[in-house]
């Protein structure tokens, strides 16, 4: 890790901060704003008197440093004095929005699945994505728009993310899982019976209804 930051020096001796702003200020800002994860634009907002070939200059020198890191193109989270400990999910909102978290991840915070999924899954109103950074991978599965609901807002280590209720986690899991197969092996799922039976079951049916799923077949007749 490099030294604490301040004002970014040239090779010619100059001082090259933003209007003479040092790092430690801009850490401050984003930090009493809560903006843990940034994108270029609205670190635009916050200086805009600064052009933007100056903004992307700094970004990469700090980058470079370990201050910032990158979690896509024009996204990023602060790095420096203290790793974050942001959150995953909170990341997978905020790396590709609108989007929420679904599917393998959400069914296995609700304990549903054991298994902890290998990449943070999400959905998405949007197209199908997948991003990879120091955190892991993030995948982003499409519904239609319609189906773009069911999800709430749950707190992680003191962020928000925006999560699929456990019936609509559920509900989209068994939409992808039979999107383009015939059959469907519940035992190979390893879903947890008990706790499906603790769903609310109208909820439940109110969500795969939007996919046209026959739960009596594919799930209520493994119960």
């Amino acid at each position: 890790m490099a030294g604490a930051p301040g004002t970014v020096i040239s090779d010619n001796g100059h001082n090259t901060g933003l209007s003479e702003m040092k790092f430690e200020v801009l850490f401050r800002l984003l930090s009493e704003k809560k903006f843990f994860v940034f994108s270029f634009e609205e670190l635009r907002i916050f200086y805009p008197q600064e052009k933007p070939d100056s903004l992307k200059k700094h970004l990469f020198r700090w980058k470079n440093k370990g201050w910032i890191s990158g979690l896509r193109k024009g996204l990023y989270e602060l790095a420096f004095p203290d790793d974050m400990k942001i959150p995953d999910m909170f990341l997978a909102n905020k790396i590709y929005s609108p989007s929420y978290v679904s599917l393998e991840t959400a069914l296995s915070n609700y304990g549903i699945i054991p298994e902890v999924s290998m990449a943070v899954v999400s959905v998405t109103g949007k197209a199908t994505r997948r991003f990879k950074n120091r955190h892991g991978l993030f995948l982003y599965r499409t519904v239609q728009p319609d189906a773009f609901c069911g999800y709430r807002i749950e707190n992680h280590n003191g962020f928000d993310v925006l999560i699929a209720e456990p019936e609509k986690a559920l509900a989209d899991y068994l939409y992808f899982k039979t999107l383009r197969v015939t059959g469907f092996d519940f035992d190979a799922e390893r879903l947890d019976r008990k706790i499906i039976r603790k769903l609310n079951s109208k909820t439940l049916q109110a969500y795969a209804s939007i996919y046209g799923l026959d739960l009596r077949k594919i799930l209520y007749a493994h119960l």
